[in-house]
């Protein structure tokens, strides 16, 4: 999926989206996958895994915003915050926003999308690795769980589709080993897609996380560059349901932890986000 005639495109079986490029600043096989980074004319820069879009600094806050302050304003106090992925350091950079963080672990297999974001797209971390607070492992994500005897408050998924490296992150066993490190009030959110397009990893991540957590729920948004529009993660706990939290306690929460400026996250958005859509609420058992 090189850069032809000045266009990009991201395939997903019957689509194709394009996107006009001014340059490749970068593309290699980095052992794991197949990463690029482009400058956009309209998105700015773009990070590509595998020939599909993880981020773009036009609309990443969006995607970032939701996948952290959902769970996070949702816990009571979230101290130990865990993430599976994110090597570009969008999520990172969020979670340590919150004063109550002591400490943050970031799993990911792949050392080439740490560094080369860092050195090529550093507003996504915005120097996030360098918080004392952050204790990077490279290391494959299912090996982590099933080995640390470490507890956490949050724990964010932040793999990319069921493909290559990723692939065992959609593992029955690998949400077992993840229940297992929550604490008793612990949420776990992972993203489960495109509403439109990936039907399949909504129904099977539903299925799977349905049995394994007392509460789970489905929140949606929008993410322009990631295909189909409307995106979907599960959010899942135990001990808190995410649908009995109601706009004055998020208020509350945002009053005690000042994480301003917010793009895209606020009170009614997270609120309305799982009021999700009659079809895919259909399409669950």
């Amino acid at each position: 999926m090189k850069p032809a005639s000045g266009w990009i495109s991201e395939k997903w079986e019957n689509v194709e989206v394009r996107y006009r490029v001014k340059s490749l600043l970068l593309e290699e096989d980095t052992g794991f996958q197949h990463l690029q980074i482009l400058e956009t004319h309209e998105y700015g820069k773009m990070l590509l895994l595998d020939g599909i879009v993880q981020a773009t600094e036009k609309d990443e806050f969006i995607y970032h915003e939701m996948m952290v302050h959902v769970p996070m304003l949702s816990h009571p106090v979230p101290r130990k915050v865990l993430i599976i992925g994110g090597g570009d350091g969008g999520i990172l950079r969020e979670v340590l926003r919150y004063s109550t963080v002591m400490e943050c672990t970031i799993v990911e297999i792949d050392p080439a999308v740490v560094e080369l974001c860092k050195e090529y797209l550093p507003g996504l971390s915005m120097g996030a690795f360098d918080d004392d607070r952050t204790e990077l492992f490279i290391q494959d994500g299912a090996a982590f769980v099933r080995e640390t005897d470490k507890k956490f408050d949050v724990i964010i998924v932040d793999s990319p589709d069921p493909i290559g490296p990723a692939s065992v992150l959609f593992s029955k066993e690998f949400y077992v080993d993840l229940r297992n490190l929550l604490d008793a009030r612990g949420i776990m959110v992972r993203q489960t897609g495109s509403v439109h397009m990936q039907h399949r990893e909504q129904e099977t991540a539903y299925v799977l996380l349905k049995e394994l957590f007392a509460f789970t729920a489905f929140y949606v948004y929008c993410v322009p560059t990631y295909i189909g529009g409307l995106f979907s993660t599960l959010f899942c706990s135990n001990e808190i349901n995410p649908l009995e939290i109601g706009s004055p306690l998020l208020h509350e929460k945002l009053s005690r932890n000042p994480i301003e400026p917010l793009l895209y996250y606020k009170p009614g958005i997270h609120i309305g986000a799982f009021h999700i859509p009659n079809m895919l609420r259909g399409r669950l058992p």
